[in-house]
């Protein structure tokens, strides 16, 4: 008769072999691979809402990049090949004027500023996507089609590793998808966004990886918890210190069990408990839900919330898809943001950045779209410090550049630090050892702030 093998801490080999291997790579509980290495949850802990100038940060980023010089740097004076078919409005703030397809942001205009002399100079996609969520412009060996493609880290992994969690929620979160240039870099795993896939204005929403496996209740997930604590002490033997990979899995584990056990958590990503007429102000479309996951996030302790949008790509059809598909989403989705987070009291201490990757050109293409601009770009920021009702800078007659003095890449990033209360002179090192600053030769927007 033969027994099966068994090590003296009563680990058999069998169980390593069905659980040491999957558990160790995070295989059986299917959360995504950035979720790896996040700090551990507290659990347990109450949140509390900071108070004070504890600020947090909403990106709001619309892919393809906005058509600007349509939506907030209107030119009603140019000629027709460069003004377009929209006309500007008023807002509630004196001289502040947005497109005619957002009056419900409109009625926040005392709230929020526009940056009218942003500029820089890359005008595809990937690269102009690493400069602005990142604040460093790429090198000559980028390469965008990497997942994640980041040679410096993003604004949220520097704010999630600086400020850390508060709870059970993560402290950066990537809604509906991961943007190529989210990631960590070498600030490592610790430091990347937990990714809530899918889009929430579907029926029954509900975020995958924070639900167990083919139902497996708490229970059970505490009984598999303790099995992979059992297969850790195995794993631990000299054989294995030496492999930094294991210590690092067990890391990962402990934060998909904390994940998919915290009520808090889940509590945050229910964005089912909201009252119907929330969720109809925010609009029941991908961004206004979007935007209404991003505050429950905030509200319950995220640092960082990034919604990355698709589709503001518009080399055709331009004013037809703004004032048909796009406008209107973003007219109930930041418009309810900004109004929303006001009323509770958190505006205060969190800062809403919308912005794509760069402006359109002020000319109109043959096919009624205008195509890639970085030279002009018009960013909206609200509240964590950032004065409303504020057009900071212009644009020349034709929108085609900013006159006066130019902001970039590295200025936003330096004012975005600089509300959050983190260092932009502080250095981390890479992997080889070298020092990189946070903010590459930026200054603070003083105008702005």
């Amino acid at each position: 008769m033969t027994f099966p093998f068994a090590s003296c801490d009563g680990i058999r080999r069998r169980d390593v072999l069905k659980v040491g291997f999957a558990g160790t790579l995070g295989f059986s509980l299917s959360l995504p691979d950035l979720l790896k290495g996040q700090a551990a949850a507290e659990p347990g802990r109450t949140v509390v809402r900071r108070a004070g100038r504890d600020v947090s940060l909403i990106i709001v980023y619309l892919q393809g990049g906005m058509s600007t010089i349509d939506v907030f740097d209107l030119k009603p004076e140019a000629p027709p090949e460069f003004r377009g078919d929209f006309r500007p409005i008023e807002t509630t703030a004196s001289g502040l004027q947005i497109c005619e397809h957002l009056p419900t942001l409109a009625r926040q205009g005392d709230k929020f500023s526009l940056l009218r002399s942003f500029t820089h100079n890359n005008s595809g996609h990937g690269l102009a996507d690493h400069y602005m969520l990142t604040g460093y412009s790429p090198s000559a060996g980028f390469n965008p089609n990497l997942k994640p493609n980041n040679e410096r880290p993003s604004h949220g992994s520097i704010i999630a590793r600086k400020r850390g969690p508060i709870g059970a929620v993560p402290p950066y979160v990537s809604v509906l998808k991961m943007h190529n240039s989210a990631g960590p870099a070498y600030l490592g795993s610790s430091a990347a966004p937990f990714v809530a896939e899918g889009d929430p204005s579907t029926p029954g929403f509900a975020v995958p990886d924070l639900l167990p496996p083919l139902a497996v209740d708490v229970r059970r997930l505490n009984h598999r918890r303790a099995l992979l604590d059992r297969v850790d002490r195995f794993r631990k033997r000299a054989a294995l210190r030496a492999n930094s990979g294991a210590k690092t899995m067990s890391n990962f584990q402990q934060k998909a069990f904390d994940l998919m056990t915290s009520a808090e958590t889940r509590a945050a990503f229910d964005i089912s408990s909201e009252a119907n007429s929330i969720r109809d102000e925010y609009g029941r479309h991908t961004l206004g839900q979007s935007c209404l996951m991003a505050r429950r996030l905030i509200e319950a302790g995220t640092r960082c919330v990034m919604v990355t949008h698709n589709n503001w790509d518009t080399h055709f059809n331009n004013f037809h898809i703004l004032k048909t598909q796009l406008l209107p989403q973003l007219n109930s989705g930041l418009g309810a943001l900004v109004r929303d987070l006001a009323d509770r009291g958190l505006l205060e201490t969190t800062l809403i950045v919308a912005m794509g990757e760069f402006g359109r050109t002020p000319r109109i293409n043959p096919n009624a779209g205008r195509d890639h601009w970085g030279p002009a770009n018009t960013l909206f920021l609200a509240g964590g410090g950032i004065r409303g009702g504020r057009v900071v800078g212009k644009t020349n007659e034709h929108g085609e550049r900013p006159i006066g003095d130019p902001t970039g890449p590295e200025d936003l990033a330096a004012t975005l630090y600089h509300c959050l209360g983190i260092n932009p002179n502080e250095e981390f090192h890479t992997a080889e050892g070298r020092p990189v600053k946070i903010v590459n030769n930026g200054r603070t927007i003083s105008e702005l702030v």
